[in-house]
């Protein structure tokens, strides 16, 4: 029952926004959210840490079909249902000092957003999961679309096409898989893995790349990146928040509770093409970010490299790799939020995001210099920081896998220094000048939500355990079920 309340009770605070006018339409929302997290924490409190599927509910849906509302959460459940319910409130407080026509709406797409992605992490239903994969599109597209920058109808019709197009491969995988289950053809998770695992190399190839291609676009991985940087530069900062932070995760996630279980043969296959392409999407971002002008474009690109890394150690098929994919997921959602709502704070003072045109703001608002240097070294992973101990992990699997390519990917941890200490240099240091010099100070929703980032860098970056209990059994039993199924 806490499954549903989880899924649903966003969905019913957001249709009550749709009937609330005025100031207090913010509140509600962030009450909403917060009480979202509180049941996620109660959860939490009776989540036994092991590798079963708990809390359960399976009802009949299209029983003709084999189409059932079956959802459970395991520890890899856990950590996205907790990641999801976290950033939510965060991204809406960051939001109060802005003024959205038509705050209703806005408001409540948000909270749409947040049921279809936990919906998405707690299906058990490969008809369902897609259900809500498409539900989780749906209001992204809105949002960007009517709060968006410039050129914003284009840019959100390409990311549309993209998501689109790269969501009908995956439900063409998941119905050839239906049509091979046993007996009765069923959408369960669990008759889809037995479906998947029978099948040879050649035709689980078919199946790895119809659901790679969907995921490795929600992510995104190179080449299927293109749409990335235009949509989270042009969306407006909460949206951006809500794609980088939790809607990639969809991606990665597909691939460890989805992809590697239904496709063995073809993942062990074609692990290193897909190593490769993502290990090349590190360097190449990480250079065009080096290069950029727009912080909020730099941020982007830099998101880019972080997520290459994490479906590298994915796909390194070991419980190093898909451990330290977990925490970093967890750790980037954090952080990328951290960055976006920095970016978007000089934007207001300055009325500039080009990285050139800013200097000194340390001398004249070092509370929030601090707070954005703590941010910054989360995202490059500085030991005693929340990004230290994945980052640490996958490489360590992608080592274990392949050293030459681990040696490649190592190469973030030096670029992503370069581009993202140079803009700390450029934007914080120096001297002041005509934008920068009035910096205003820190007003207290502003201060309130950096303080919360800088905490959870810090406090997970100390004291990871926490998070690596809850995930580590059903991580060990996804590993172990997959060397049985490849016969190892």
């Amino acid at each position: 029952m806490i499954t549903l309340l989880l899924i649903f009770f966003p969905l019913l605070a957001g249709l009550l926004l749709l009937f609330v006018k005025g100031p207090q339409v913010k509140n509600i929302a962030l009450g909403a959210a917060i009480l979202e997290f509180v049941i996620a924490i109660f959860a939490l409190s009776q989540f036994h840490r092991d590798a079963t599927t708990q809390f359960d509910w399976n009802s009949a849906w299209i029983q003709s079909m084999g189409i059932s509302f079956h959802v459970g959460i395991d520890g890899i459940s856990m950590l996205l249902v907790l990641l999801t319910t976290f950033l939510v409130p965060v991204i809406i407080l960051t939001s109060f000092k802005t003024d959205y026509k038509n705050p209703s709406a806005f408001y409540a797409l948000i909270l749409f957003m947040q049921m279809a992605l936990v919906g998405v992490f707690v299906s058990l239903d490969g008809f369902l999961f897609y259900v809500f994969w498409e539900l989780a599109l749906i209001p992204i597209y809105f949002i960007c679309l009517l709060w968006g920058g410039e050129d914003r109808t284009r840019i959100t019709f390409k990311f549309f096409v993209y998501t689109l197009a790269g969501s009908l491969f995956m439900l063409g995988g998941l119905i050839y898989l239906y049509l091979h289950t046993s007996g009765t053809h069923s959408f369960n998770i669990t008759a889809l893995y037995a479906a998947g695992q029978s099948l040879d190399l050649v035709h689980q190839g078919y199946v790895f790349w119809a659901m790679f291609i969907a995921f490795a676009i929600k992510m995104p991985v190179f080449p299927f990146h293109t749409w990335q940087p235009d949509t989270y530069t042009t969306a407006p900062t909460q949206g951006t928040m809500l794609l980088s932070g939790i809607m990639l995760k969809m991606g990665t996630f597909g691939v460890i509770r989805w992809l590697l279980p239904l496709a063995p043969l073809g993942v062990e296959h074609y692990a290193n093409v897909v190593i490769g392409l993502s290990v090349f999407g590190i360097v190449y971002a990480s250079c065009i970010a080096i290069v950029q002008k727009d912080f909020k474009r730099l941020i982007a690109y830099s998101s880019i490299a972080h997520v290459g890394l994490i479906a590298a150690g994915i796909l390194s098929m070991n419980a190093q790799g898909l451990q330290g994919a977990m925490i970093q997921m967890l750790s980037h959602g954090v952080n990328v939020v951290g960055l976006f709502f920095i970016v978007d704070l000089i934007q207001k003072r300055t009325n500039t995001r080009e990285i050139q045109s800013l200097g000194g703001i340390r001398n004249v608002n070092p509370q929030f210099a601090v707070l954005f240097l703590i941010v910054l070294l989360g995202s490059v992973a500085l030991p005693l920081t929340n990004g230290f101990i994945g980052e640490f992990l996958l490489l360590n699997g992608l080592f274990q896998h392949n050293a030459w390519m681990a040696a490649f990917a190592g190469l973030s941890v030096i670029l992503g220094a370069v581009y993202m200490l140079r803009s700390y240099q450029s934007t914080m240091l120096g001297e002041t000048n005509a934008a920068t010099a009035s910096f205003a100070p820190l007003e207290t929703t502003e201060k309130a939500v950096l303080i919360i980032i800088c905490s959870a860098i810090i406090v997970f970056g100390v004291f990871p355990k926490p998070l690596t209990d809850i995930c580590s059994p059903a991580v060990d039993q996804l590993v172990n079920n997959v060397k049985m199924a490849l016969g190892k």
